[in-house]
């Protein structure tokens, strides 16, 4: 049962209405189910352990709350009920070669940030290599995991969006959330279907025989706010490196140019943006 009025819950049915396929529906419909579960601990998890079940690839999981969200180097993260959207998302992707599953998470940040800029009326961009962010303040995080890779490659893709979470519950001071930077839109259900939309459109780009890696690398360096920055990149083996972000090559990796010294290309570490004093 809720009862907080500023937080209703999702509205399933809209959502599979608008986005599942069934006959007589949208013949636009991407996605082959769609749940909502009240509270668990990891949407991805889930998916994940659910991998020899029918109608997997393109299926939905979303969770009012969600009580061990796991980010990047498994970082942990727990939501609130109802003021995120928690979801995770089954990609397949037949014909694509395993050395293009690391251009997956730029492809769905570049969903979510086009979604929230077209419904949500807010700007946003992206820093490297996928979190989402308005004005330097992270508003939603995007996490993918390799699900499968015979017959056809398979991958869950998370995302976690800060809706309507009051500066106290942010879980970092560093975050924000959409009601935070009044957003024209915070209804989580319109919010869902605009970023599954625009995953799904992105999903028939990259598959279609016209969509090319340039243009796909082209399309995230207009969104990414990492370039041009001086950043610090914190990489494996406790390693360290500091310069400016100068581009985001073919591979999806982040090119940081550090003073004096020739780009290095960098394809895992935690990046972040610092301040010219």
């Amino acid at each position: 049962m809720w009862t907080d009025l500023n937080r209703p819950p999702l509205d399933v049915s809209a959502l599979r209405r608008a986005l599942v396929r069934h006959p007589g529906g949208d013949p636009k419909a991407f996605w082959s189910r769609l749940d909502v579960v009240t509270e668990t601990g990891s949407t991805n998890a889930d998916l994940l352990a659910r991998a020899k079940e029918p109608d997997y690839a393109r299926s939905v999981l979303i969770a009012e709350y969600q009580t061990g969200g796991r980010g990047r180097h498994a970082r942990t993260w727990v939501s609130a009920p109802r003021a995120l959207v928690t979801l995770s998302a089954v990609l397949d992707m037949p014909g694509i070669d395993l050395t293009d599953l690391g251009w997956l998470p730029l492809l769905s940040g570049i969903a979510v940030v086009d979604a929230l800029n077209d419904v949500a009326g807010v700007e946003t961009e992206l820093k490297w290599p996928n979190d989402v962010l308005i004005e330097d303040r992270k508003v939603a995080g995007i996490l993918t995991e390799v699900a499968s890779t015979e017959p056809v490659p398979t991958v869950v893709v998370g995302i976690g969006l800060n809706v309507t979470l009051t500066r106290e519950e942010l879980p970092v001071p560093t975050a924000t959330s959409l009601a935070l930077e009044n957003a024209g839109v915070t209804d989580r259900t319109v919010l869902v279907r605009a970023m599954l939309r625009a995953l799904a459109e992105r999903w028939r780009q990259w598959q279609s025989a016209d969509w090319k890696v340039d243009e796909l690398a082209a399309a995230y360096r207009e969104r990414c706010g990492t370039l041009g920055r001086l950043v610090r990149a914190e990489l494996p083996g406790d390693r360290e490196l500091v310069g400016i972000a100068t581009d985001v090559d073919r591979q999806g990796r982040v090119v940081i140019k550090p003073k004096s010294e020739s780009p290095v290309a960098v394809s895992a570490g935690d990046v972040t943006h610092l301040r010219v004093v």
